[in-house]
């Protein structure tokens, strides 16, 4: 069973960050400055809040009888405890002999054009583990998001209107930027483990270096030039933000009504039509908050029972990055024709040209990391860079077509050429599944039954957050 270091990540960051930041508002407040004092606090427990929430809910607590883990919740010291306890379900492993183990199915990565099928015992212990691991990860990708880029966005723009960085502000900074990059890092895993769900992912550390460098040049290039164009034009920040916004928050239910599909009422069944709607509301609005500074590898899909697009798009991804380098060097352009004396110290053709630059080592980070490190390339249906390259070429074709002839569907179809192998698989277990031989299951926020008859086969359906549905089978040890 592997440490679960990702947690204590998690949480050094999270402990790590609200620390920083109830430092420097207290400096603010010494200082004078009731308004930079009070977004930075904003930030920080609007975050901090967001994160005691979602471990909440996905544990079950408001069903089970443990008060003072709640009233931890309540005190935002609910990451600690959690932290703690899964290293000491780690530390107890092996010491107490389990009564239930399942037994997952799992296809191992090509070899030679065969996938062989392989077969593991799961205890107790490492299904309540990997819940925790599962928790944590989306918190990770809630505090990134919606707390830390708009917190290094603010110190940013602090810092260039008082022409220097103190101690704490820029220790805040960093800290905040290894959160979004670690955020976005763990959103990538998460979409490579739901799309290849059938299968043993194993990601290799020369995968997570691409992705962290890909993550920071793309997310570091972003929030610069967006407090560089609010540093000269105050007013005009605002429409740009809250256009970007909004076109990513309705994006997802415009493909939907679209889709003429009905309501999705299996996120949870104790949940209404009103409770569905806001946790759908807030789902899309973290999708929106991470396309604001990066591309989302989770991409919503509300029409489908998992509520996550499990095809990769190539053509969508091409026409992101192709118009998020446009935007950006709009409004360097805008800046650097607006600029006032403030920026006479600085070269302001090199600062725009090492941004650009920036931007286009995270694309090539990009491109090298589904190229040459993705943990499933071998399943790729066609070769990533001419996927890329065919959709550019056919943006181009759009772009000057005499007739604005549409794509026709057979063409679109093939930029999608990223997609799990087709072969019929029937009866498949992913990490999800765990057999409980109590009340307490340690499951993932969905419809959850679990039935366990010692000296006799189980059968247990857990749903995962994702929806996932997987079919393991217990034994009595």
């Amino acid at each position: 069973m592997r440490l679960p270091s990702s947690i204590f990540v998690s949480v050094s960051l999270f402990t790590a960050e609200t620390t920083a930041a109830l430092y420097l508002s207290s400096t603010y407040r010494s200082d004078g400055d009731q308004i930079w004092q009070g977004l930075t606090l904003l930030f920080t427990l609007v975050t901090s809040v967001l994160v005691q929430l979602t471990l909440t809910f996905i544990h079950r607590d408001l069903s089970r009888d443990r008060p003072l883990v709640l009233l931890l919740h309540i005190l935002q010291l609910g990451p600690i405890v959690r932290c703690l306890e899964a290293f000491c379900i780690y530390g107890s492993v092996g010491r107490v002999e389990e009564p239930y183990v399942s037994i997952t199915r799992k296809r191992q990565m090509p070899r030679g054009g065969q996938s062989e099928e392989v077969e593991r015992q799961v205890g107790q212990a490492e299904g309540k583990l990997f819940t925790h691991r599962a928790a944590f990860a989306r918190t990770s990708v809630i505090q990134a998001f919606l707390g830390s880029a708009p917190q290094l966005t603010l110190q940013l723009y602090i810092c260039v209107l008082q022409q220097g960085v103190s101690i704490g502000r820029g220790t805040l900074m960093v800290i905040s930027l290894l959160s979004i990059v670690y955020g976005a890092l763990r959103c990538n895993i998460l979409a490579i483990k739901i799309k290849y769900d059938d299968y043993e992912v194993d990601v290799r550390p020369a995968a997570y270096l691409c992705i962290f460098l890909w993550r920071s040049f793309e997310i570091a290039t972003r929030v610069t030039v967006l407090v560089l164009f609010s540093s000269v034009l105050q007013l005009w920040i605002l429409p740009v933000v809250l256009l970007n916004f909004f076109l990513f928050f309705l994006y997802p239910w415009v493909l939907f009504w679209q889709s003429h599909s009905p309501f999705p009422e299996n996120i949870e069944k104790t949940l209404t039509r009103v409770g569905t709607t806001i946790v759908l509301c807030l789902l899309t609005f973290l999708y929106a908050g991470i396309n604001m500074f990066c591309w989302s590898a989770v991409q919503l899909k509300l029409n489908d029972p998992d509520l996550i697009n499990k095809s990769q798009n190539w053509y969508r991804m091409a026409v992101y990055y192709m118009l998020r380098f446009v935007e950006n060097a709009s409004l360097l352009l805008l800046w650097y024709i607006y600029k006032t004396d403030f920026y006479r110290f600085i070269c302001s053709p090199l600062l725009v040209l090492q941004l650009l630059v920036a931007y286009a080592m995270a694309i090539f980070f990009m491109l090298v990391f589904y190229q040459f490190c993705h943990p499933c390339r071998k399943l790729f249906s066609s070769n990533m860079t001419q996927g890329l390259w065919d959709c550019s070429a056919l943006l181009c074709l759009v772009c000057y077509a005499p007739d604005g002839d549409a794509i026709s569907p057979i063409e679109k179809a093939g930029l999608d050429p990223l997609a799990p192998d087709p072969t019929p698989h029937t009866e498949t277990a992913n990490d999800t599944s765990y057999d409980v031989a109590n009340d307490t299951a340690y499951t993932m926020p969905n419809d959850t039954m679990t039935y366990d008859m010692p000296n006799d086969t189980t059968h247990e359906v857990l749903s995962e957050m994702n929806g996932d549905v997987s079919h393991s089978l217990s034994s009595n040890t």
